[in-house]
């Protein structure tokens, strides 16, 4: 046993938790460690003698337990899912009353809720935060998303605030420049809480959705770009370095142009050229798409995003299917080739404004549903350093639920409208000129029809809803009714009167 007791534990040291728990010793806070695994938790403190805060090994859950500070705080870095529950069950019965479990896995929000519920009965408390910014994240800022209880996230506070990443009050551009033993110093953190039960990690869902979507829209500008005008991958790369310094300045614009100028090791070649045509995914761009249609809310974006990353998987069948499949007639690109770079710079940052907007009226209602009270505002604040999506963008989000806390859609706030206004010619054209070309831009052409559709006052579903009521007389509402007042057309009978429902 240490002659101190720690200020917190980790369970888990995989590369996220040896990570987060050299990010809490940075800042001067003692964490004790235990993995399951006693040989790595050995090699993890031999390889870390020195840390401000300090490192404790533990060997068992017993000792791990007992060497901390009440009430207890502990971190669970495993897997998601039933790994996650078999943590909880052996701590339970050595926790007492208003001991703190906090899980930072990519965990169902669902899961986070009947956790808490569990654990609030046993009298123990529990936090499910999401915890973004892979590995270099961990281990010198994420962005932390927390979700519990308010008297428990007091507790965890200031450890979290002090171990998140750092923005610039200001301008809300990161602060850079952390080593080991030197973390960055002043700034605002990227963490907040956000609601109680499973609100956080329902959060972090999203974010991860959205991530989805930044993602593919990146591969689908870098697909135009070289298929469409030629370019060779160095040179996309250039030119995704200078959109990094414009309104699309973010992480993921960034390291596309560092991917894009990498030479392969092996051949010499580009490197992104060698590296196979199929994507995989954990889950949590499903779990945002599935939970969009539970709720109703048109998050095309994303969805379409994750399907894209399905089709990408059945390589095979897509090889023989390019032998098979007429393609479209030949195209050759005749205007300005900067025109057309510029191009698809407005129609990626329209269709990213259209994606970000999804995300948060999702979340919106999600609100509704789960009985949260989430503050928009401040969520984009806390993705503004950290995490993968991290953006200039996300000042101009928060900047705009500080004009409206109460603003319906992100399309709607006057910075965006102008935004789309400017760029929507441009937008239109790029996904004009991929149909022709034969080149699939899903995401593109998904966020111009929610675009569009969103718009638009009067939907075709008129004529849908009518074919509702004719096959299955599922009824219908008129434009010269009061909303919430239903009829039905009797179609058999040979007059077709109108009943009301």
């Amino acid at each position: 046993m240490p002659e101190q007791l720690s200020d917190i534990g980790l369970i888990g040291l995989a590369v996220m938790g040896q990570n987060l728990a050299l990010n809490i010793a940075d800042h001067g806070f003692q964490i004790s460690v235990y993995n399951r695994t006693t040989s790595k938790t050995e090699a993890f403190l031999q390889e870390n003698p020195n840390t401000p805060g300090g490192l404790v090994g533990t060997e068992s859950l017993e000792e791990f337990v007992q060497s901390l500070a009440k009430p207890r705080k502990i971190i669970i870095l495993v897997q998601a899912g039933r790994a996650t529950d078999a943590v909880i069950d052996g701590l339970v019965p050595l926790l007492e009353e208003g001991d703190i479990i906090i899980d930072g896995g990519n965990a169902n929000w669902n899961d986070t809720i009947r956790r808490e519920k569990a654990l609030t009965e046993q009298k123990l408390r529990f936090i499910g935060s999401g915890v973004s910014g892979g590995e270099e994240g961990a281990r010198f800022g994420p962005s932390l998303m927390p979700g519990g209880t308010p008297e428990a996230w007091q507790y965890l506070k200031p450890i979290w605030e002090a171990v998140a990443a750092k923005v610039d009050a200001k301008t809300g551009k990161p602060l850079l420049g952390a080593e080991p033993g030197k973390p960055v110093e002043g700034g605002v953190p990227c963490t907040a809480y956000i609601g109680t039960d499973g609100a956080g990690h329902y959060v972090k869902m999203v974010h991860n959705g959205i991530e989805y979507g930044d993602m593919q829209l990146i591969c689908e500008a870098y697909d135009l770009l070289h298929r469409v005008l030629g370019l060779t991958p160095a040179e996309i790369g250039k030119i995704f370095a200078q959109w990094n310094d414009g309104a699309l300045d973010s992480f993921l614009i960034e390291i596309t142009a560092d991917i894009l100028q990498q030479a392969d090791p092996v051949t010499g070649k580009p490197f992104v050229d060698v590296v196979l045509d199929t994507a995989g995914q954990k889950g949590t761009g499903k779990w945002t798409s599935i939970n969009s249609l539970d709720l109703g809310i048109p998050a095309s974006t994303v969805a379409e995003a994750v399907f894209a990353r399905c089709l990408s998987a059945i390589k095979e069948e897509r090889v023989e299917a390019e032998k098979i499949l007429p393609a479209a007639a030949p195209y050759q690109y005749e205007g300005d080739k900067d025109a057309f770079i510029q191009a698809v710079q407005d129609a990626l940052y329209c269709s990213k404004i259209c994606s970000y907007a999804q995300g948060f009226a999702l979340m919106r209602e999600a609100q509704k549903e789960y009985d949260w009270n989430l503050n928009f505002g401040e969520i984009a604040q806390i993705w503004r350093g950290g995490c993968i999506i991290r953006a200039r963008f996300l000042q101009k989000i928060t900047e705009a639920f500080e004009r409206d806390g109460d603003l319906a859609n992100l399309l709607l706030d006057p910075y965006f409208k102008d935004a789309i206004g400017q760029g929507q010619a441009n937008w239109r054209e790029v996904v004009a000129v991929s149909a022709k070309a034969g080149i699939s831009v899903p995401c593109f052409a998904s966020a111009l029809s929610y675009y569009d559709g969103y718009r638009t006052a009067r939907l075709p579903q008129n004529l849908l809803q009518a074919q509702r009521d004719y096959f299955g007389a599922h009824t219908y509402e008129r434009v010269d009714q009061p909303r919430g007042k239903f009829f039905h057309i009797d179609w058999p009978e040979a007059d077709r009167p109108q009943l009301d429902a």
